[in-house]
């Protein structure tokens, strides 16, 4: 006959009890069944501490503090090897009837699905179709998610049309022409203090680094055009007041013209 629950359980069993594991084949959460106590070991066990009794009680009449001390070393060395010690036909067979009383225990817990044969617990088993989630999932569930993915494909879609920055994706420079170095971007050179304003064409208003000698827009000569026009005739350098023409001393402060 066969038996349910064959490949999805864990045997936590030791010498001195039983205990298994079920796991769910979808979610794979797990439920532990009760520990059951093996007899032949409670058996045995009381044999071992009666036996161990009496040689404790004879060493203690017979000998010193060091062989005591010795009896008790020996004896947490028996017990931490008694798991690993071989299995009687006696504790085989309790295993067996164990594991077939944790079986009936876990499908309380379990359901198996009719279409892909996998034993899932309550939470991974839809109750009005039954099947399990994988095979058949829950409407609320399925449509939730659907609506979820949706969310994220628009997300992602309109992201990918957004307009999030603008601008000329370019770096460029400004040398000071005084000291030859990066001058920032402010008025005035970070380096030397040098002024950065552009010089304006006077023919066509074109804007030209300080250094260049003619309009990078129309040629004009910009440093004539910087030259400062000449005095009116008659004009006083000294005081700038304007005489008549053929006047050789100033009006206004009496120093020569010339």
């Amino acid at each position: 006959m066969m038996q349910s629950f064959t490949r999805n359980y864990e045997d936590n069993s030791t010498e001195a009890g039983f205990q298994f594991t079920f796991y769910c084949d979808v979610c794979h959460d797990g439920f532990k069944t009760s520990f059951l106590e093996s007899a032949t070991y409670k058996k045995r066990r009381g044999s071992q501490l009666f036996g161990q009794g009496i040689s404790l009680a004879g060493s203690l009449l017979s000998s010193g503090r060091g062989r005591e001390m010795g009896y008790a070393a020996e004896r947490g060395s028996n017990i931490l090897s008694q798991r690993f010690e071989g299995r009687s036909p006696e504790w085989q067979k309790e295993h067996e009837q164990a594991f077939e009383h944790s079986q009936n225990e876990a499908q309380q817990h379990f359901h198996r699905c009719p279409s892909c044969t996998k034993y899932v617990c309550d939470q991974c088993f839809n109750e009005d179709e039954g099947m399990c989630t994988s095979c058949a999932p829950r409407q609320e569930v399925y449509v939730a998610h659907a609506k979820a993915d949706a969310m994220r494909r628009n997300i992602d879609e309109a992201g990918k049309n957004a307009t999030v920055w603008q601008g000329a994706i370019e770096s460029k420079t400004t040398i000071c022409p005084s000291c030859g170095k990066p001058a920032g971007t402010g008025k005035f050179c970070n380096n030397c203090g040098a002024s950065m304003d552009l010089r304006v064409c006077p023919r066509c208003g074109a804007q030209n680094q300080q250094t260049v000698r003619f309009c990078n827009n129309c040629g004009q000569n910009l440093q004539e055009a910087a030259a400062p026009p000449p005095p009116p005739p008659g004009a006083c350098a000294a005081c700038g007041f304007n005489n008549p023409p053929g006047t050789r001393f100033c009006g206004n402060c009496g120093g020569p013209l010339a």
